[in-house]
C-alpha cells in the first residue's frame, strides 16, 4: 500500500507564510512516507491508545531526526513453535511462517505457536500471517483481563488466568502468597496461539511432558491443546485451594487462641488475595459454558465433553474460594470483636486498681491537711488506726473485685 503525501494548500503559498507552509507540507509527506501503513496497527491506535506504544515511540524518534527503534522480530517473543500431526510433533524447527506453510503443504495437522509478552510489532507480523482480527491483536497486548471468550469469523479468543501459591511469598511482595498471570489462546482451524503474560513457564513445560507421554491428548487438533491447558490451570486452582484451606484453618486457630494478641493484618492480606482469586476463577464459569455451547470444526464434540469435566472442577474451586472469603470475613469480625473485648477487660482492670487506690488516697489526703482541731492528730494510736482502716478497706475491695472477676 502506497501512502501518498497530502497536497499543499494553495493559500499557504500566499503572503509571508508561503515558505513555512511548504516546509510543513514536505515534513508531513516525509512522515507519511516513513510510516508503516498497517491496517491492524492503525486500528489498534484508534481503539487502544496505549497498545501501539512501541510503534509510536519509533515514529516519534523518526520525526525528531533520531535513530528509529529497531522492530523486534517475532523470534524474540516466541517460546516454541511446532507442527503436530495426529497428536505427534513433526521433527524439525519452525518459525511462525514456516510452520503454517508446512501445515498447508501437508493438508493436515496444526501449528502450536507459544509466545510470551509480544509487542505490537510482533503481533502485527503474526496477525498478517494468520489473518487475525484487529480485536484479537488488541486482546493479545492487554494484560490482566477477565476470563472470556470472543468469537470472530474463522477463529476464537479464550482468555483465562493462572494462579500460583508461594508459601514464602511472591517475588514482588513477601507478604503476598498468591501470584496470578494471564494466558490467552487464539484457536483457528489449523493453528493455536498461546500467549502468556506473567504466567510461569512451568505450566507449559508440564503440558509438553504430558503431550510427549500421551500424544492422544492432541488428537482432537488445536482444540485439544486448549482443553489440555485449561485442565492444567484448573487443576492448579484446586491445588492452590487445598493449600489455602490449611492456611485459613491455621489463622482461625490463631485468632481464637486465648493468648492471641496480634493484629488482623495477615488476615486482611489473605482476604485481599482471596478476592483476587475470585476475580480470576468466577468469570471462567461463563467462558467455559460458552465454549461448551459451540458447534463446528473449531470445537469438536469430544473436546466439549472434556470441558464439562473441567467445568465441574472449576465450580468446586470457585465454591471453596467463596467459602474462604466468607470465613475470612467472619474471622476479621471475630478478631475485631475479640480485640474490643480485650480492651474492655483492660479498662475494667485499670478501673479496679483505681478504685482500690482511691480509699487510701482519700484518707491520706484528709489527714494530710494539718488542721489544729482534728482529734485524731493528737491521739496516740491515731496513725496506726488510720493505717489499719486503709488495709481493711483495700482487702475488702480486692476480695469484692476478684469475686466479680474484675481482677
Amino acid at each position: 500500500m502506497v501512502v501518498q503525501s497530502p497536497r499543499p494548500n494553495p493559500r499557504q503559498n500566499l503572503g509571508a507564510g508561503s515558505s513555512r507552509g511548504a516546509a510543513d507540507a514536505r515534513a508531513n509527506a516525509t512522515r507519511n512516507a516513513n510510516s508503516r501503513a498497517n491496517p491492524v496497527r492503525n486500528g489498534l491506535r484508534s481503539r487502544a491508545g496505549g497498545n501501539g506504544r512501541n510503534a509510536g515511540e519509533a515514529s516519534s524518534a523518526s520525526n525528531r531526526g533520531d535513530v528509529p527503534l529497531r522492530p523486534r522480530p517475532v523470534s524474540e517473543a516466541m517460546r516454541d513453535c511446532g507442527v503436530y500431526v495426529d497428536g505427534n510433533r513433526v521433527p524439525g524447527e519452525f518459525d511462525h511462517r514456516s510452520a503454517l506453510e508446512e501445515v498447508k503443504t501437508r493438508g493436515e495437522g496444526f501449528v502450536w505457536l507459544s509466545l510470551s509478552r509480544p509487542d505490537a510489532t510482533q503481533m502485527d507480523a503474526i496477525a498478517e500471517e494468520y489473518g487475525l482480527h484487529e480485536l484479537t491483536v488488541e486482546d493479545a497486548l492487554t494484560h490482566r483481563q477477565r476470563p472470556k471468550v470472543e468469537l470472530h469469523d474463522d477463529h476464537l479468543v479464550f482468555v483465562l488466568r493462572s494462579i500460583h501459591y508461594s508459601p514464602e511469598g511472591t517475588s514482588q511482595d513477601h507478604n503476598e502468597k498468591i501470584d496470578t498471570g494471564q494466558l490467552l489462546m487464539v484457536l483457528g482451524r489449523n493453528y493455536i496461539l498461546t500467549i502468556r503474560m506473567g504466567m510461569p513457564s512451568d505450566d507449559m513445560n508440564r503440558l509438553a511432558e504430558r503431550v510427549d507421554e500421551d500424544p492422544e491428548l492432541l488428537q482432537p487438533g488445536p482444540a485439544g491443546v486448549l482443553w489440555a491447558l485449561t485442565d492444567l490451570l484448573v487443576d492448579n486452582y484446586l491445588r492452590t485451594v487445598q493449600q489455602l484451606e490449611d492456611l485459613v484453618e491455621d489463622m482461625e486457630d490463631e485468632v481464637f487462641r486465648p493468648t492471641y494478641t496480634t493484629d488482623i493484618e495477615d488476615v486482611y492480606i489473605l482476604k485481599r488475595e482471596i478476592l483476587e482469586m475470585r476475580h480470576a476463577i468466577d468469570p471462567l464459569t461463563t467462558a467455559l459454558r460458552t465454549l461448551m455451547g459451540l458447534r463446528g470444526q473449531l470445537m469438536p464434540k469430544v473436546v466439549r465433553r472434556y470441558l464439562s469435566d473441567v467445568l465441574d472442577h472449576q465450580l468446586i474451586a470457585a465454591d471453596m474460594v467463596q467459602g474462604f472469603d466468607d470465613r475470612l470475613s467472619a474471622l476479621i469480625d471475630a478478631a475485631a470483636v475479640k480485640i474490643q473485648l480485650q480492651q474492655n477487660t483492660d479498662m475494667r482492670t485499670i478501673s479496679a486498681y483505681a478504685a482500690i487506690l482511691a480509699v487510701p488516697t482519700a484518707l491520706a489526703g484528709i489527714y494530710g491537711m494539718n488542721f489544729d482541731f482534728m482529734p485524731e492528730l493528737h491521739w496516740e494510736y491515731g496513725y496506726y488506726v488510720v493505717l489499719g482502716v486503709m488495709g481493711v478497706v483495700v482487702a475488702f475491695l480486692v476480695w469484692l473485685l476478684r469475686r466479680n472477676k474484675w481482677l
